[in-house]
């Protein structure tokens, strides 16, 4: 069985400029970046700004498990199959990250028949627009420091310091660091750390713009520290914005690549989902939506983090309205949180699959809490027992959930007909999408609607430090801002042990910061990771290239 490098490898791309015809632009719209990749310029929505919107689908999860479910090749494969329909399809990823690409993962961009391409470049360096994210945080980070070694105007406090430095790589020794350690003119010492690019706000805010003004003006808003009086130092007022926006100029314009079966397809922004928002970005998915009769495109996670951000701050930011979502799930997925060991999740066990449905259960309510209907892809795996498919169609129709089964890793676009079919019907059932909660609720009134209704949780609880920073945060004129829950995505709980759907929990917020830049804060709770770790086997240990630049082990 070839794997999915090899399968990408072998497939015949078209030149980038006839994709971008097939999708409704012109060439003069485009940048090329090499022969099968291009920027869109985005002048294109002065031509488009009367355009129709198509539907926008959602594809989403239930919390993801160490087999994985398959949510990437399930967006492209619909979008295939919705062109295999006729229908006018695109659909929109986020960039990967080096740091999982070469930690876990090894590649982000679909499996099998159902891939984006040229997938080694995607995985790789792509168009550069993370490395332009590092660099115009970075230089924000070095403005900062500039300030406080040159007088310190502002009054910044150093130990009220939020800005920390980033690099898209999983490096855990960059977590605790000392930096201005030598002499007079090397700085003030303190202890810091690094983040992974994906967790900078500087990538949320390229994701959630609009445009250059908007972009700039949101950068402006981002704050870096707290004066000695405890008022906020923002981007603006260290005067970073102009340079920081020069850096992400390229950055900001959509990325056009296709699909194997030559769908179009934006990769465009890659913020993570169990501190951001975990979705694409704005501008790719309000152009989708103006050259396509059908725009898919995912979020990070499951419903209780990506989607509820998706719906509660991308679609609220860029006036997006949903008529549909698919739940991705495996029958491994559904013994896991069953309480099936992965060494036995290949084995038959009707019992466990009854018992982890309840975690899906969860995710197909958690849709109706927004007004959207949902419909369950059932990603089939080549060892799936015949009769677990059979159980998981019999538990769906008991819930009243429609149910299709998805072979598009093996089959591509064909292998996704049914479910296709059955999204349609569903994106053309009455809508009634809203919001969670209005933004002029408080604070911990937002954060307990999200807990109760999306966790279900009893209630939350906060420490004193939270407790806080709500305060400080709601008297500076941060109260209005959306809420970002930085919290496990293994759990619909804070602690990721806790597998299935579990009862009578609390959510306990232990911190808050601020996205103002981004248009939002993050309430945190358990243990989140900003700078990921490489496991003991990092994929890269099994990556090469070789004299005719073939790449191997990127799987």
């Amino acid at each position: 069985m070839k794997s999915n490098v090899e399968i990408a490898q072998s497939a015949k791309m078209l030149p980038i400029q006839d994709i971008a015809r097939k999708a409704g632009i012109l060439e003069e719209e485009i940048e090329p970046y090499g022969r099968h990749m291009a920027k869109v310029s985005l002048g294109i929505f002065s031509r488009l700004k009367k355009a129709t919107d198509g539907k926008l689908i959602l594809v989403t999860t239930i919390n993801p498990t160490p087999t994985g479910e398959g949510k990437t090749t399930t967006v492209v494969g619909l979008a295939q199959a919705l062109s295999k329909l006729g229908y006018d399809a695109m659909l929109g990823l986020r960039e990967p990250s080096l740091g999982p690409v070469f930690g876990v993962k090894g590649g982000a961009a679909g499996a099998g028949f159902s891939q984006v391409l040229p997938m080694e470049d995607i995985n790789l360096h792509f168009t550069g627009d993370i490395h332009a994210v590092t660099s115009a945080h970075n230089l924000l980070a070095a403005l900062l420091d500039n300030h406080i070694h040159h007088g310190n105007a502002l009054g910044i406090d150093v130990r009220r310091i939020l800005l920390h430095r980033v690099m898209d790589m999983n490096d855990r020794a960059l977590r605790n660091i000392v930096v201005g350690l030598g002499g007079k003119g090397d700085g003030v010492p303190r202890q810091d750390y690094f983040d992974i690019t994906a967790a900078s706000e500087v990538m949320a805010v390229l994701c959630l713009s609009r445009d250059m003004d908007d972009l700039k003006e949101r950068l402006g808003r981002i704050v870096v520290a707290y004066t000695k009086d405890g008022k906020p130092v923002s981007a603006k007022q260290l005067k970073a914005v102009g340079a920081m926006a020069l850096l992400l100029k390229d950055a900001i314009k959509p990325n056009l690549v296709q699909t194997i079966e030559h769908v179009p397809a934006f990769v465009h922004g890659g913020p993570f989902a169990n501190i951001a928002t975990g979705a694409s970005s704005i501008t790719s998915t309000s152009l989708g939506l103006k050259l396509a009769d059908y725009f898919v495109t995912e979020a990070g996670f499951g419903s209780d983090l990506g989607a509820e951000k998706f719906f509660d701050i991308v679609c609220r930011t860029g006036g997006f309205s949903p008529s549909a979502v698919v739940i991705v799930v495996t029958a491994k997925a559904l013994k896991w949180h069953g309480g099936v060991k992965k060494e036995d999740l290949g084995k038959e066990n009707a019992a466990a699959l009854e018992t982890g449905f309840a975690n899906l259960t969860k995710h197909v309510q958690n849709m109706k809490l927004f007004g959207l209907p949902a419909v369950v892809a059932l990603n089939r795996f080549p060892d799936d027992h015949e009769s677990e498919i059979r159980a998981i169609f019999d538990l769906c129709t008991g819930a009243s959930v429609p149910c299709a089964l998805s072979e598009v890793a093996g089959k591509g676009g064909e292998g996704g007909i049914d479910l296709a079919k059955k999204v349609i019907e569903a994106a053309f059932a009455e809508e009634y999408f809203h919001y969670l909660y209005p933004l002029e609720a408080s604070i911990k009134e937002k954060i307990e609607e999200i807990a109760t209704h999306v966790y279900g949780a009893k209630g939350v609880s906060y420490t004193s430090e939270a407790e806080s920073a709500i305060k400080s945060a709601e008297e500076n004129g941060f109260g209005g801002l959306a809420v970002c829950m930085a919290k496990t995505q293994y759990s619909l709980t804070d602690d990721p042990s806790a597998i299935g759907r579990p009862k009578n929990f609390t959510i306990k917020v232990r911190d808050l910061r601020i996205s103002a830049g981004a248009g939002f804060v993050v309430p945190v709770t358990g243990t989140i990771s900003l700078m990921p770790g490489l496991p003991k086997t990092p994929a890269a240990e099994s990556m090469d290239i070789g004299a005719d630049g073939k790449i191997t082990g990127l799987f």
